[in-house]
């Protein structure tokens, strides 16, 4: 139920809620984005071996994002709420672990060691310290605001949040963090320690920024359902729940997609083009992309469905990803252009992406009569972060399949294989998530609006 004598949702929440995915990906973007790239160029680990134990920490994540979703649907409620003193308690300890993952001056200790201490820290930086904050966070939104027109401006406040941070990592870090060496860019170690260290402290600006504009009005109704609720029958509801277990499968391929092509970038600029400068370039257009997609999603979303919309942008990023297979540019702005395209469609449905989840919150409710906005949430954060996994390993293994090591990593059939991995694998994940948003998840439009009307007379608005 709504809590009472509170100020009204407005641009405070937007923004407050813009800076948590900011936090949020200033060390996230930074991982999925770099993490490959300065093991294997800087530290000198087997690609394979990176995504190894990205891949490993996700089963770790099994049990932390469950066991965070859980603490939190069981929080006591403080007078700012029971998500909010999670950002504040734990944006200190996420950003420390980031920062600590980058160390290039241990570049020279023996490989076991370099293995040893990336699975450490990376065990603490996503499984427990990101964890501890991305679910009291991501489930915040649903107590913000129980109207449904609010969460999709939170939804997409939120990716605009994470798109600033895209374009601050994306565009600064190549033109900071690499030396120009005659023909070839390469990344600079100690400079990307550097970097990594600044984006700690931005990180814990914007998580706190974040705690001070918001507000939550949503009061969980206090029963003794909710309370006896077991992570048993918790699993047991989310297995019969159609709309998450499909929205759980959409996330992995999501991330499979938009993760290779964020990672692979950092190898196709630098190694198949031979410009990691061109990559700055192409992330503040790519950012333009990103806005135009802000301002359209709502209106088009409000039109047709957002399920219905991350179809079609998804269909448009697939086809894009198939052309430039095909095309193969030899020009990069050829290649950026074309990728803004692409971004333009993913955009879209990055865009209400926050708002499916809320639907599907509303949905397990309405299935299951508890409202459950953390342990709902830490699953599809689990399930997210298999995207992630499944795409770090992935492109470890095929970057060692085609033969990439500091030594090779010009040659002309590893640049040509790095160029088929960054185009083949997303236009395979993109669309398998327009197949399961369209046949396999429930909530379009009408069901939506049904469920609207459903929770509103329940909870007597």
């Amino acid at each position: 139920m709504a809590a009472e004598n509170v100020k009204p949702f407005g641009i405070k929440d937007k923004l407050g809620y813009l800076f948590g995915d900011f936090g949020n990906d200033f060390t996230f973007i930074l991982s999925s984005s770099f993490l490959m790239k300065f093991y294997t160029d800087v530290m000198g680990v087997p690609g394979a071996a990176v995504g190894i134990i990205m891949m490993i920490a996700r089963f770790v994540d099994a049990f932390t994002d469950v066991t965070m979703g859980r603490i939190c649907d069981r929080s006591k409620m403080t007078p700012v709420g029971k998500f909010k003193p999670w950002i504040r308690r734990m944006c200190g300890p996420v950003a420390i672990a980031s920062f600590l993952m980058y160390q290039s001056a241990l570049a020279n200790m023996p490989m076991a060691f370099k293995i040893g201490y990336l699975f450490v820290t990376y065990i603490l930086w996503g499984s427990i310290f990101y964890t501890s904050v991305n679910i009291p966070y991501g489930s915040m939104a649903s107590a913000i605001s129980p109207e449904a027109g609010d969460r999709q401006s939170l939804s997409t406040f939120r990716s605009i949040g994470g798109t600033l941070a895209g374009v601050v990592i994306g565009a600064g870090v190549p033109l900071v963090a690499y030396d120009q060496v005659g023909d070839v860019s390469v990344l600079n170690g100690g400079k990307f320690t550097m970097v990594a260290g600044v984006c700690s402290v931005l990180a814990v600006i914007c998580y706190l920024l974040c705690y001070s504009l918001t507000t939550e009005r949503v009061k969980p109704e206090k029963t003794e359902e909710t309370k006896q609720v077991s992570v048993g029958r918790m699993l047991i509801n989310a297995a019969k729940n159609r709309a998450l277990i499909s929205i759980i499968a959409a996330a992995i391929l999501m991330l499979l997609a938009q993760l290779t092509m964020q990672s692979m970038a950092n190898y196709v600029y630098p190694n198949f083009y031979g410009n990691a400068k061109a990559a700055s370039a192409a992330t503040m257009v790519m950012m333009v992309a990103m806005f135009l997609a802000a301002a359209l999603a709502k209106p088009i979303s409000n039109k047709i469905g957002k399920a219905e919309l991350s179809v079609i942008s998804s269909l448009v990023a697939v086809v894009i990803c198939i052309v430039l297979f095909i095309m193969r540019p030899e020009n990069v702005w050829v290649y950026v252009a074309m990728i803004t395209i692409c971004y333009l469609g993913l955009g879209m449905f990055n865009m209400v992406v926050w708002a499916l989840i809320t639907d599907v919150i509303d949905y397990s409710e309405i299935v299951n009569g508890v409202r459950e906005d953390g342990s709902v949430y830490a699953l599809y954060s689990f399930a997210r972060k298999i995207g992630q996994a499944a795409s770090a390993g992935l492109s470890g293994l095929l970057l060692t399949a085609v033969g990439y090591t500091e030594a090779t990593a010009f040659d002309e059939g590893v640049v040509n294989g790095i160029f088929n991995i960054s185009t083949l694998i997303p236009a395979l994940g993109f669309g398998l998530l327009a197949v399961v948003l369209w046949f396999w998840y429930p909530l379009h439009k009408k069901q939506v609006d049904a469920n609207i009307e459903t929770l509103k007379k329940k909870h007597g608005k």
